[in-house]
């Protein structure tokens, strides 16, 4: 099909919104202009003069099916990106069954073939059954299309299994994704290690719980010579280590959460779940090092973290709550408002780094404008002021203390491969 999106505006080089319409055709974008005849084309689609970008890429999601279908599905989960401007999503392995085998990860494929409405790249695990010390066929789960390899939701706690993951990863081509935690270090810990958890009188996470791991890592991938890539990144220590790394020329990237970004511990008014992530927020000097390190590249993009839960496991204290917070949907609207807005960052370095960069560093045809490119696009409207609205949630969970902010950046509309795959009422 022949569409155009008339009417919008993107973003060049010089951090200048430009007007520009954009022709998408067989599922690619055929031209971007000033203005084409429009009688020409079969849908035309009328952006406001809003901002056209390319569709966000996150490659970090938790869409929970199958095994967990009451907290999301790939459907919902899906639907919830592509309403957040997301076109491509790469999903963690934290499922049930675990798809640790080329068979269980070809039934989870065939799920994403039948439902999910925006790319989704599904993760394989390190480990059988994600907590065990024996290594998964790397190599048929990569037949399969296994995205990347990560155990998220667990460290790996042994050395000898890390490496020997990196070892066979780096001779496929692939990389090891680390969620890092030190589960010698957690002592029960609920929430990050500071006033707030003495206060509340709650068990703490130390800091050195997520460094101490990356550390090891990082030496490990330096010996192998693998792409490591550490998720939702919380410390001041993870990034003066994960910086070190880079300088010493070790394949190392790095991802960190909006909510990371934005909050921090002592935004915790009370012991209430929905406050409850892993990592946890953090003190306010973490939140200023994650902020400079993505400026100075040691961070290299920002991912979601999407973690969907009933509401009733979640409306409980710390200690009975599971750790989560839903993103997709948000994402983009509080980094615009809180970091653009604010003059902190420039619109051009947030879609780098929630669109181009996660797609370039792991070698993805995605995040980008320029023709002959897949025709996955998103279009925000910078100027309109609107609440966080749980009720307006696409994903099954509404478990996130950003409800009730005003944000602007809102998604109008989204398209994947030139169709539409969510719209914001008429648009």
């Amino acid at each position: 099909m022949k569409t155009l999106i008339k009417n919008g505006k993107i973003i060049k080089k010089d951090n200048q919104l430009i007007p520009a319409e954009i022709w998408l055709e067989d599922g690619k974008i055929r031209a971007i202009g000033e203005t084409f005849d429009e009688s020409t084309f079969e849908k035309v689609y009328d952006a406001k003069g809003q901002l056209i970008t390319p569709g966000l890429v996150d490659v970090h999601v938790h869409l929970r099916e199958p095994g967990f279908t009451y907290k999301e599905t790939i459907e919902t989960g899906s639907k919830s990106a592509a309403r957040g401007g997301y076109t491509t999503v790469c999903a963690m392995p934290n499922l049930n069954p675990v798809p640790d085998t080329a068979e269980k990860l070809k039934e989870v494929y065939e799920i994403i073939e039948k439902n999910a409405v925006v790319k989704v790249l599904q993760y394989a695990p390190i480990t059988e059954k994600l907590r065990s010390e024996t290594l998964t066929d790397q190599k048929a789960l990569k037949e399969v299309g296994a995205f990347a390899f990560t155990n998220d939701g667990v460290g790996v706690q042994t050395a000898g299994t890390m490496y020997l993951a990196m070892k066979e990863a780096a001779s496929l081509g692939m990389a090891i994704v680390a969620h890092t935690e030190d589960e010698s270090l957690l002592f029960d810990g609920v929430m990050h290690e500071g006033e707030i958890s003495k206060k509340l009188g709650l068990p703490g996470i130390l800091s050195s719980t997520e460094a101490s791991q990356i550390a090891r890592d990082v030496v490990l991938a330096g010996e192998t010579g693998v792409h490591y890539h550490v998720c939702h990144v919380s410390t001041k220590e993870s990034v003066r280590v994960i910086r070190d790394a880079k300088r010493a020329g070790i394949h190392v990237t790095a991802e960190v959460a909006p909510h990371h970004l934005i909050l921090i511990d002592e935004d915790i008014p009370e012991d209430n779940g929905f406050w409850k992530m892993n990592p946890p927020l953090r003190a306010t000097s973490d939140r200023d090092a994650l902020i400079e390190g993505l400026l100075d590249g040691t961070i290299d993009c920002i991912a979601t973290d999407h973690a969907p839960h009933g509401l009733e496991e979640k409306n409980q204290t710390f200690l009975k709550a599971p750790f989560g917070i839903v993103g997709s949907e948000t994402a983009f609207q509080l980094i615009y408002t809180n970091f653009v807005e604010t003059g902190k960052f420039t619109l051009e370095q947030v879609i780098n780094w929630m669109a181009t960069k996660p797609a370039e560093i792991f070698g993805l045809d995605a995040g980008t404008l320029t023709i002959g490119a897949p025709a996955d696009l998103a279009v925000f409207d910078l100027e309109l002021e609107e609440t966080i609205d749980d009720k307006d949630f696409e994903s099954m969970g509404i478990n996130t203390p950003f409800v009730g902010w005003k944000v602007k950046g809102n998604t109008l509309m989204t398209f994947v491969d030139g169709q539409s795959a969510w719209s914001k009422g008429d648009a």
